[in-house]
């Protein structure tokens, strides 16, 4: 009798730490939306322009990035004189490489095009996520630099599965790790947020973003962030050849 009372006290205390642990991850969700400046103000992003520069191999390129909510990106790249362009709308994307070989505009794959829609949530991956179709839970905490991070996996609709960290002490988001598929062909891209400074409507963002790929890592730099800046959808259109 005392040992079917001590399992059911058991079961019953596994089940409170569940429910609690799952609701901790909203928690630390909104502890992030405050230290960032809010989910309200999170919530009025409807444009972005940006101004920087992304190192390449230790090469500076200046870049301008334009975002619209929900409906498109952006980024024009000058990268030793050689103009770069990568532009994703809802359901297509253009580019524009010459170091690549492509000196014209052309359609992009639709696996890429896939990708790059995660690039005009300006929201981000966690606001709303529910509504969107996604799942979040608690992975527990682990290191980054020496410091305490809590970590969220948030799956999507599309199942595509994505690890963010969020710091424990400041409630920063510094690290996000997306498992994606090219081509039937797995890997992650890393993202590191770093340099969290103060945009035109008091929201904080971070102003650098190492990016990295199986095969190299971008080092991106604001020097301009200018939020709901007037923005025409006509900037997303494919150039002519």
């Amino acid at each position: 009798m005392k040992a079917k009372k001590l399992i059911t006290t058991g079961i019953l205390f596994l089940f409170v730490f569940m429910n609690a642990f799952a609701q901790t991850a909203d928690e630390v969700v909104n502890k992030y939306f405050e230290a960032i400046g809010g989910k309200e103000k999170l919530g009025s992003l409807k444009t972005l322009y940006s101004e920087g520069e992304v190192n390449i191999m230790n090469n500076p390129a200046p870049t301008v990035i334009y975002i619209m909510d929900g409906k498109g990106y952006k980024i024009l790249l000058d990268f030793n004189g050689q103009k770069i362009v990568n532009c994703y709308g809802v359901n297509s994307g253009w580019m524009v490489n010459p170091l690549a070989g492509i000196p014209d505009p052309v359609q992009m794959p639709a696996d890429q095009i896939h990708i790059g829609q995660m690039t005009f949530d300006l929201k981000g991956p966690l606001f709303d996520y529910s509504a969107k179709g996604s799942k979040l839970e608690m992975a527990g905490k682990e290191k980054f630099n020496g410091a305490d991070m809590y970590k969220l996996k948030l799956t999507g609709r599309d199942s595509t599965e994505m690890n963010f960290y969020i710091d424990a002490s400041n409630y920063f988001l510094l690290k996000i790790v997306v498992k994606l598929n090219v081509a039937g062909n797995p890997f992650e891209m890393v993202t590191i947020n770093s340099n969290y400074q103060k945009t035109n409507i008091g929201l904080l963002m971070p102003f650098t973003q190492e990016t990295s790929y199986p095969v190299v890592t971008l080092i991106s730099t604001s020097k301009i962030i200018d939020i709901n800046k007037e923005m025409d959808s006509s900037v997303f259109a494919m150039t002519k050849k």
